[in-house]
C-alpha cells in the first residue's frame, strides 16, 4: 500500500492513524511518499488526484480525499480473510 502526502494535511493524519490500526489486523505495509517529491507529484499526476493523501492499493488507485475506511477495511477482509482484531473493522 502506497499514500502520498501532503505536509500540514490533516486528512492525510486521518488516513496514517486509520492504517495503523488496520495494520493490527491485516499484514499491511505501507509505502509513504511525499507530494513534494518527483515520484510523489507522477503518482498524484498519473492517478489525477485532486486532493491529498492519494491511496494505492497493490500498485492501483484506491481513494484520495478522506481515506474510505470500511472500503478498505471490506478490501482487506476479501485479500486476507477475518481480521484478527475486530475492532478494525
Amino acid at each position: 500500500m502506497t499514500i502520498v502526502v501532503a505536509p500540514a494535511c490533516h486528512l492525510c493524519a486521518h488516513a496514517h492513524e486509520a492504517l495503523a490500526e488496520l495494520a493490527a489486523s491485516y499484514p499491511l505495509v505501507v509505502a509513504t511518499v511525499d507530494i513534494r517529491t518527483a515520484m510523489g507529484m507522477f503518482l498524484v499526476q498519473k492517478y489525477r488526484a485532486s486532493m491529498s493523501p492519494l491511496v494505492l492499493l497493490d500498485g492501483e488507485f484506491f481513494s484520495h480525499g478522506r481515506l474510505p475506511r470500511q472500503k478498505l477495511a471490506k478490501r482487506l477482509q476479501q485479500r486476507f480473510g477475518k481480521p484478527t482484531d475486530t475492532k478494525a473493522v
